[in-house]
């Protein structure tokens, strides 16, 4: 140690050269930091989906989710498989220890499942893994007062803002939501369909055979190559219903000729003689409204590992020179997660630098001299900037778990400067030269700050090997404080006896030094060696009653945010259309702003299925009756969060036939660490479902009367409404009507069929052949062309209108019955678990079925 002071003392170029370097490669290396809300974490969750036409949950659990639920369990590192089964989808999460190679675990999953993707009655197989990446950081409304067509504000956004914003750096995707696309509609007459005998595949194969361009080889003449080519692409509308899709016999009276015979001629029959055809706006898969206002939303997305703040800073940039090149058009900023981040960032930065600058003040009161106060405060930024490095060579982002360590670490960076600083003083105060004060002084207690320092480090270490979402949010942290730490040790050792040797004066001898005394601590000191057993006694008095507090103060995983942002999740009847569910939308707005009043900052909805909107849940849960309202208080509004949600709750639940579920609106880390769900969830595992199902009811009845809970939902809600085509499979095949025969003529009468595109204006629009609605009493009244003879439905079939079964969850190959709440109130969740345990235990649950919360 002594060695190292020397050459510090007497090389002090070496070591100022040392310390610029270390500063511009510190500044480099924090210019070129990720900056985010949350240190990289990857949830270790991949998901698999599967679609299969309208087979009932149990049909769904029975065929695909219990062989995909075998399959992954014994995948390596997996700890837990959960699943829903759904009418014709399902999902299984599989779930991996937070060490695993999820690239490794992705890709030896897709072999295991691998067979699944030939099943032929599997429509859509999608293996995910889960991105925390995955939501929009900027979310805009687009509308034009003038425009209302949906389709020419998709071609603006098109054409124009997603082929702008692409090419941006940073940005990875641009995806647009509420749009609508034109198709061409061939609106049939089943009466005239019938009197022609055609039928809607006929019309198809019609349609398709006029609209293509077919090569037809090559001719050469005089040493040039010409190529044939059969121009028959359909130009117009009026072009489709010239088609010719039957042909008619006429008779011609030819009396006024000399025979007095008639003759029978073919007369063609067009197609817009047995249809109606139309360019029209297909139906939208979402509406998008923004302040009660029809528009299209568009989702902005980063590229992995690109700063946030970056990359939101570009975007608005370039919005400006977006706003002067569409004159009349509005884009509005719905949600800007760059906001948020350079809030939450900047509060913490903030208040590291406060800190910071109260240590430089203790530190000055205390030593009362400019010089020894300007040495050891230098200790803190080089100390910080050159953890800039460490963090850049092992991939750390500035998030507010580095920044913390940043800050937690501040006050002891200059520990082992002051240390260093007071020894070479009291050598100095000896009468020892400066230069020899400084390189003594730092040998004499550089055993001290190196046994400290490493101390220090050792309490923050075992972090990094914890495992689990704890682990991941605060490895970075403990990092960030160890690196710290060790750049405040290097510090001490070189820079502080440097400056020193060459900033302070030696003191002549003789000369008194006088400091800060605390004469009464002294005598309090001398009275509380005489009493040891007494202050031994009081102390663990004081620990273990602190120990006796730890049930009153309560414990949770993360404090509740206080955030401005809220949701509402909306649930019509199975089987509500989009139309319906966007007018029920409307309601519900219309409810929040008389509810808050002049409390609303905005209002923005989504009215059907988006993932851009709800990233916590996979598409193949949501539907037309399904819809997202997220709404924002004005940040002086003094309205608190547990008023809010219950006034809306008890205004919402006054309307008919509509789920609606108030909360505040997700942050990032619950998302990332898949904590998206309800903070509470009774899980009631068992295998026959009607049991499941009283039982669940049971829970739900009785934690009802706990007033912390609010949004007490259960897992068994009613199905979608279905209609049962029994086939009397005898009579079918008397009357020889195949099975696959009728499907079709079902799904062709009802879902239409689609007969090529059509090109217009350098667009594809799709055609598409429709049949006249038709109510469930004309179902049974169907007919089936089989061969020469024609079968209605109801002579081989009966039909019956049901309630599709309910969801089947499972965790871990059981079946499980769930009961969901919010929380309305700042009671530790702990203590609302005390008295959910204490409900339930007046629930009688039979042998092999058990819960937990």
């Amino acid at each position: 140690m002594k060695k190292l002071a020397q050459y510090a003392v007497d090389y002090p170029i070496t070591i100022t050269m040392a310390i610029l370097a270390v500063t511009l490669l510190g500044y480099i290396s924090f210019s070129k930091l990720g900056m985010d809300l949350f240190p990289d974490l990857n949830n270790p969750r991949i998901f698999v989906e599967i679609k299969s036409g309208e087979r009932p949950p149990e049909e769904m659990e029975r065929q695909f989710v219990e062989s995909i639920e075998s399959q992954a369990i014994r995948q390596k590192g997996v700890v837990q498989v959960s699943s829903v089964s759904m009418v014709g989808s399902a999902q299984v999460t599989v779930e991996y220890s937070w060490n695993s190679n999820m690239d490794e675990a992705f890709l030896d999953l897709q072999k295991t499942l691998k067979n699944l993707s030939a099943n032929q009655e599997i429509d859509e197989l999608n293996i995910t893994q889960h991105d925390p990446n995955a939501s929009p950081i900027i979310l805009l409304g687009f509308s034009n007062p003038g425009i209302t067509d949906m389709d020419e504000l998709r071609k603006v956004a098109e054409n124009y803002i997603q082929n702008e914003l692409v090419r941006q750096e940073g940005i990875a995707e641009v995806k647009l939501l509420g749009k609508e696309e034109k198709e061409v509609i061939v609106q049939t007459d089943d009466y005239l369909m019938k009197a022609y005998g055609i039928t809607p595949a006929t019309l198809a194969s019609k349609i398709t055979s006029n609209n293509q361009n077919v090569s037809g080889g090559s001719i050469t003449e005089s040493g040039k190559k010409y190529v044939i080519k059969g121009m028959s692409e359909l130009d117009s509308i009026d072009d489709i219903g010239r088609i010719i899709v039957a042909e008619k016999a006429k008779t011609v009276d030819s009396s006024e000729t000399t025979s007095t015979t008639s003759t029978t001629e073919t007369v063609p029959v067009y197609l817009k003689d047995v249809a109606t055809i139309k360019f029209q706006n297909k139906k939208p898969d979402n509406i998008v409204r923004v302040n009660g206002i029809r528009c299209m939303g568009i989702a902005i997305y980063k590229e992995t590992k690109y700063n946030t703040i970056k990359a939101v800073n570009e975007f608005i940039l370039s919005l400006k020179d977006l706003r002067k090149a569409l004159p009349g058009y509005q884009i509005t900023i719905i949600q800007n997660q760059g906001d948020f981040v350079t809030q939450a960032v900047g509060e913490v930065k903030s208040a590291a630098l406060v800190g910071i600058l109260l240590s430089v003040l203790v530190l000055f009161i205390f030593l009362r001299r400019f010089s020894t106060t300007a040495i050891i405060s230098l200790a803190i930024p080089i100390s910080i900037i050159a953890t800039f490095n460490l963090m850049y060579f092992d991939n750390l982002t500035m998030n507010i778990m580095t920044l913390g360590g940043l800050a937690l670490g501040a006050g002891m960076l200059v520990d082992n400067a002051i240390i260093v600083m007071e020894n070479i003083f009291r050598n100095l105060e000896t009468g020892m030269p400066l230069k020899e004060a400084a390189v003594i002084g730092t040998s004499q207690v550089g055993g001290a700050i190196n046994a400290s320092t490493i101390t220090t480090i050792v309490v923050f270490l075992p972090i990094v090997y914890l495992h689990g979402s704890a682990g991941e949010l605060f490895k970075d942290q403990a990092l960030t404080v160890a690196f710290s730490l060790l750049c405040s040790l290097a510090v001490a050792i070189f820079v502080i006896p440097m400056l020193a040797a060459r900033f302070l004066k030696s003191v002549p001898s003789g000369t008194k030094m006088t400091s800060i005394r605390f004469p009464g601590y002294r005598k309090l000191l001398s009275h509380l060696i005489d009493h040891r057993w007494a202050v031994i006694g009081i102390t663990a008095a004081a620990v273990a009653a602190s120990f006796s507090l730890i049930p009153i103060i309560g414990s949770e995983f993360m404090p509740k945010p206080d955030a401005h942002d809220y949701s509402i999740d909306i649930k019509l009847p199975e089987g509500t259309e989009i139309t319906r569910t966007a007018s029920a939308v409307e309601t519900i707005e219309s409810v929040v702003r008389q509810t808050l009043g002049d409390n609303i900052a905005s209002i923005f909805s989504v009215s059907g299925p988006s993932d851009e909107i709800n990233t916590s849940s996979s598409s193949v849960f949501q539907d037309e009756n399904t819809a997202t309202l997220k709404f924002r208080i004005k940040k002086e509004s003094l309205l608190k969060t547990e008023n809010v949600i219950s006034q809306l709750t008890s205004e919402l639940k006054k309307l008919p036939d509509v789920e609606t579920k108030v909360a505040h609106e997700q942050t990032a880390l619950d998302v990332t660490l898949g904590t998206e769900s309800a903070p509470l969830v009774i899980e009631i595992q068992g295998e026959d479902l009607n049991t499941l199902q009283d039982l669940t009811d049971q829970a739900k009845q009785k934690i009802s009367t706990i007033t912390d809970l609010l949004n007490i939902e259960t897992s068994f809600d009613q199905g979608r409404p279905e209609i049962d085509v029994v086939i009397d499979r005898v009579r079918a095949g008397v009357l020889n009507v195949g099975i696959e025969n009728l499907t079709s003529r079902l799904k062709e009468r009802l879902a239409g069929t689609t007969a090529g595109q059509w090109e217009n204006g350098g667009e594809m629009s799709d055609i598409t052949i429709e049949l006249p609605k038709i109510g469930i009493n004309e179902l049974e009244n169907i007919v089936i062309q089989n061969g020469t003879q024609n079968v209605a439905v109801n002579e081989v079939a009966g039909i019956k209108v049901s309630q599709s079964p309910k969801e089947i969850y499972r965790k871990n190959q059981v079946r499980i019955g769930m009961v969901t709440a919010h929380l309305k109130s700042d009671r530790p969740l702990n203590h609302i678990v005390k008295d959910i345990r204490s409900k339930m235990s007046g629930i009688n649950f039979p042998q092999d079925y058990k819960y937990d919360v």
